[in-house]
């Protein structure tokens, strides 16, 4: 059972199996009480206590809370049951109380799945078609008055036509009913998700900003101070070594207050033609001579071949590339493919297409995808997808991350072709 069914699903199907049995039992007094004619009261008020009983049970479940699917497979059977006991007692063919079967039939689609509605419509058609065959067979024992009086054998088959029709018509409607719902619920928690990163790539940015103007200026002084010693006094190598590890770490945290102040207050940038194969060439070029594209790692795809030309600006896409590129690095430690292509699949789209065969992301890094200051990575600043958020939002495109743990992972930014201004 592979359904993903949510546990307040099961709930609701318990709370809405009650009112209806309640309603049913309400029913059942008032025709009793009132109604000049009369059917099998005592069976009929038997079977709506088993159902309470089974609701009872299915609390149980419920608050045991383990194998939601398996729990809304057991109630919409045991409701199949339950009708079909219904149907029997209040006159089997004669009886009207077959409609009852469409909520089983609409509880399957909207907790479950499509093909749960059809299975489920199927069983209620074959639980039903048995009863009827069987009662004016008389293979059944017939309850109350005789329900197969003036009833030949082509009106039982047209009633059990009619009642499978419905049976799959409303398995139809309701799966029409729950795919929009389902694509509905989707759309608003990426919505939400969408929001919530947002809201922090905003907060990160202001954080950043004020971050950055305040350790900026006394990390430039310690750096410089530490490298006019150095050259001024006379060290051993221990001092030496201990210098540089100063101003190399200095350097690193320069390099990440840069990137707070990208992320923060973007400067104007300036656009023009640009070569995307050159730029990421250049990129590539820089990672092999700081030794983190080694032989271990190898780079294919057609992104030399493409000729590929956008407006835009040439540091924006050093970054973005720079970013990518280093995360898929970082994910193949051993080695592997990385796989990069640039593609036109329309005129008014570009695309850039990175791949690597590395460790993937898990479940919780595809959570909290472009969220600033999360990384998945150790010793990772969680700022690199952030920044290539931002820059693929400033360009209006779209950025989508595909990627399973162990099965490696791919980027796939859009792009919307921009025209450079005629003078």
């Amino acid at each position: 059972m592979k359904e993903q069914v949510e546990r307040k699903s099961l709930l609701w199907m318990i709370i809405l199996r009650g009112i209806i049995v309640t309603l049913l039992l309400v029913l059942a007094l008032v025709i009793e009480y009132s109604a000049s004619f009369s059917f099998s009261f005592i069976p009929f008020v038997q079977i709506i206590l088993g159902a309470y009983l089974l609701s009872a049970a299915y609390f149980l479940l419920y608050y045991w809370g383990r194998y939601p699917a398996a729990q809304a497979y057991i109630q919409v059977i045991g409701d199949l049951l339950l009708i079909t006991g219904l149907v029997y007692a209040t006159g089997g063919i004669a009886s009207s109380a077959y409609f009852l079967y469409i909520f089983p039939i609409m509880g399957a689609a909207l907790v479950l799945s499509n093909r749960a509605a059809y299975v489920t419509a199927g069983l209620a058609a074959v639980l039903f078609g048995g009863l009827a065959d069987g009662m004016y067979l008389g293979l059944i024992p017939r309850t109350g008055a005789d329900p197969t009086a003036g009833l030949t054998l082509g009106s039982v088959l047209y009633l059990i036509f009619v009642s499978w029709s419905a049976f799959f018509l409303i398995a139809l409607l309701t799966n029409s009913l729950a795919g929009r719902l389902r694509r509905t619920r989707l759309a608003l928690n990426l919505a939400e998700r969408e929001l919530i990163v947002r809201e922090r790539l905003a907060e990160a940015g202001r954080i950043s900003a004020t971050l950055a103007h305040e350790i900026r200026n006394p990390l430039a002084a310690i750096s410089g101070s530490v490298q006019v010693l150095k050259k001024d006094l006379a060290l051993s190598p221990e001092q030496r070594d201990l210098m540089e590890i100063v101003v190399k770490e200095s350097k690193r945290v320069s390099h990440s207050l840069d990137q707070f102040l990208d992320f923060a207050l973007p400067s104007k940038q300036v656009f023009s033609v640009i070569s995307l194969p050159e730029i990421l060439d250049e990129t590539l070029k820089l990672l092999r001579s700081g030794g983190e594209l080694n032989g271990r790692v190898t780079v294919q795809g057609n992104f030399l071949a493409s000729g590929l030309h956008y407006y835009g600006n040439q540091g924006q896409f050093r970054q973005v590339f720079w970013n990518i590129i280093k995360n898929s690095l970082r994910a193949m430690p051993k080695g592997g493919v990385l796989g990069i292509d640039f593609l036109r699949p329309r005129k008014s789209e570009i695309e850039l297409r990175f791949s690597d065969t590395g460790k993937g992301l898990s479940r919780e890094d595809r959570e909290h995808l472009f969220e600033p200051f999360y990384s998945g990575f150790e010793g990772g600043r969680g700022l690199g997808l952030a920044v290539v958020r931002r820059i693929v939002d400033d360009y209006d495109g779209r950025i989508d991350i595909r990627s399973e743990q162990n099965h490696g992972t791919e980027v796939l930014i859009t792009l919307p072709v921009r025209e450079s201004p005629k003078n």
